[in-house]
């Protein structure tokens, strides 16, 4: 992994802007810590939080994984959100109370998660409706990019139930409140990325989709031989 990562990294760095770079160290800077909480774990011998921790660290490399398997490329934000998001819910949200401690901190990284997905669902449904693998129309890219975040999303509400189940934790906390919650504020995060792709689609205007749809296909060559936009 470490040599995975270090030529990744260099590549990376050759080809990132100043924005990418800093979300890069601070990515990595947040697996730094999930490391530091794994030895701590280990030395106290708080073997909960040491599964966890290591769940979360390799959790981490998922998008150096597809990029080195498949050929690639996500864009920076992703790496960044999914580092993040896993340190705050898994590192600070399970191990360090931080759930409990505020209450709105569960409800931000669900919706956080929503959008990230979504994101992920939209480019996936873009990079198969553009090489004209599939026919399909703005409005059902972004109700399949709503759903992708969606279905994550109980995917994730499972591990937590099981979790707690099989293992005695309390993952879930308040249990069926708890988990509507969850699955509302991710619904509203992967609602607002399903309604800003289709207004993509159907020719608008978005900075956000703009920035990582250029950074998609000028870095993905093999994905979008031959680069247009997509919108009518």
């Amino acid at each position: 992994i470490y040599l995975l990562e270090k030529n990744a990294i260099m590549r990376m760095l050759q080809q990132l802007d100043r924005a990418e770079k800093i979300q890069l160290i601070v990515s990595y800077a947040f697996r730094v810590l999930i490391i530091i909480a794994i030895i701590s774990a280990g030395i106290n011998r708080n073997w909960i939080t040491l599964f966890m921790a290591v769940f979360a660290l390799l959790s981490t490399f998922l998008p150096s994984f597809i990029q080195h398997n498949y050929k690639i490329y996500l864009p920076v934000e992703f790496d960044f959100m999914i580092t993040v998001f896993i340190y705050a819910s898994l590192i600070l949200g399970e191990t360090h109370g931080y759930y409990t401690r505020y209450w709105w901190w569960d409800l931000v990284l669900h919706s956080t998660a929503g959008v990230t997905f979504g994101f992920l669902g939209f480019f996936i449904m873009y990079i198969l409706h553009h090489e004209r693998k599939i026919a399909t129309s703005p409005i059902l890219i972004a109700l399949f990019s709503f759903s992708f975040a969606v279905a994550i999303g109980s995917i994730w509400e499972i591990s937590e139930f099981s979790m707690d189940h099989f293992f005695r934790l309390n993952m879930q906390k308040s249990g069926l409140q708890d988990t509507m919650w969850d699955m509302m504020v991710n619904g509203g995060g992967a609602l607002l990325t399903g309604i800003l792709g289709y207004f993509y689609v159907k020719g608008g205007d978005s900075l956000i989709f703009n920035r990582l749809i250029t950074r998609l296909t000028t870095r993905n060559p093999r994905l979008f031989r031959q680069y247009t936009h997509m919108k009518r």
